[in-house]
């Protein structure tokens, strides 16, 4: 799953989420690509590199001819416009997402229906190529879950269609129910209606579940702010594996009677019984006779054949059981090439995205015996190989 956490500390908008975008790897012609579908007239795209604070970041903006109209456009007439165009499924949807969410916005600030809602500010040209671009960047890097952290909403007054506003707008306080926000966070408008729209429709509230990070992009602002950098970071990321948990059962039993040398023929018998592993520990029996403990890990399904066998096979009069919970890794199995031959490794994957690996044993034996060198120098081989390969 591809997830993108939206670290709003500085807020959001719709340029600043696209900026961020393509400082993450959307190519700049796949937003041209789409947006030349829509009817929107003279227009030119620009994205170039802004340092703000030290931070490289990609600056987003549409530049429109001089003494070009502003446009004011209905709900209905973009739902046209951008149904019309061919655009991918994926794409249209999502801008088509957006765009609904901000008109059920409006309509209940203005108290009329969404159909009906004449966009101002949103209808302009700048703006649609936001929502679209940002659509385009979704499904570029297929996102399927978001997040967002809270958001600063700044404070103070904005001029817009309909005279003075209060910070932040209305339709971008409705927009937010069930956001966490901060209110007088930051001076000036943090959070624009269309960045609302955004992360309204993208992101879930609450904070997103523990995350290996894949990429960050920084998306630059207009305006410079003295308590913080006007940046968006983005954050690509995949969940972070967690421990897998099953229940289990140890059995067990304690031995001072056995000739040791059984115990290689009753590890290979529990394991044919269904044991998932098989031990033994030290112990201190009564008389002061030294001792092992034989454990055996199975599931209930092969509970039955395990206590029997142990009993069949051992000098022991009883054995005891008692349920366990096991937390594993997800691990999945590869294979390398090394100077000897090939190696199967073992992978395990931490919850901080880094890998445990380990060569397996077996293969590593085997090649040492063939090439008559030392088993360490296989496995040294092997690990090195698995670790050059990228994990």
């Amino acid at each position: 799953m591809r997830i993108l956490y939206f670290d709003a500390f500085a807020g959001v908008s719709g340029d600043m989420t696209v900026g961020a975008l393509l400082s993450l790897g959307l190519p700049l012609d796949a937003v041209r690509d789409a947006l030349v579908e829509l009817d929107l007239g003279d227009y030119e795209l620009l994205a170039f590199p802004r340092e703000v604070s030290g931070i490289s970041a990609s600056k987003f903006q549409v530049s429109l001819p001089p003494h070009a109209p502003h446009t004011h456009r209905s709900f209905r007439d973009i739902r046209s416009m951008i149904e019309r165009a061919r655009l991918h499924p994926s794409v249209q949807q999502i801008a088509l997402d957006i765009f609904h969410r901000l008109a059920v916005a409006e309509a209940r600030v203005h108290g009329v229906i969404p159909d009906d809602v004449t966009f101002h500010e949103v209808g302009a040209v700048d703006s649609i190529v936001d929502i679209v671009s940002t659509a385009v960047g979704l499904h570029h890097f297929q996102i399927e879950a978001g997040f967002v952290s809270k958001l600063p909403l700044g404070k103070g007054v904005i001029r817009a269609q309909h005279g003075a506003l209060p910070v932040p707008g209305p339709a971008t306080l409705e927009l937010l129910r069930g956001f966490p926000v901060c209110f007088g966070d930051g001076e000036g408008e943090l959070v624009t209606p269309t960045g609302a729209a955004i992360v309204a429709t993208v992101c879930k509230p609450g904070p997103p579940p523990p995350l290996t990070v894949c990429g960050i992009g920084y998306g630059a602002g207009d305006r410079q702010w003295t308590d913080r950098p006007n940046l968006l970071r983005l954050v690509l990321a995949e969940p972070a594996p967690m421990p897998l948990e099953d229940e289990l059962l140890v059995v067990e039993t304690n031995i001072d009677d056995m000739p040791p040398e059984w115990f290689d023929w009753i590890f290979e018998r529990l394991f044919r019984a269904g044991a998932r592993d098989v031990w033994l520990s030290a112990a201190q029996m009564k008389k002061n006779r030294p001792a092992v403990v034989l454990h055996a890990l199975v599931d209930s399904a092969q509970h039955a054949n395990v206590v029997r066998t142990m009993l069949d096979e051992t000098t022991s009069l009883g054995v005891r059981s008692y349920p366990v919970r096991r937390h594993t890794l997800v691990r999945e199995e590869r294979t390398v090439e090394t100077p000897y031959g090939t190696v199967r490794i073992k992978a395990a994957r931490m919850p901080d995205g880094h890998w445990n690996l380990a060569p397996e044993y077996d293969d590593c034996k085997r090649l040492a015996q063939e090439a008559n060198v030392p088993l360490k120098l296989v496995y040294q081989a092997a690990l090195a190989a698995a670790r050059s390969s990228g994990n």
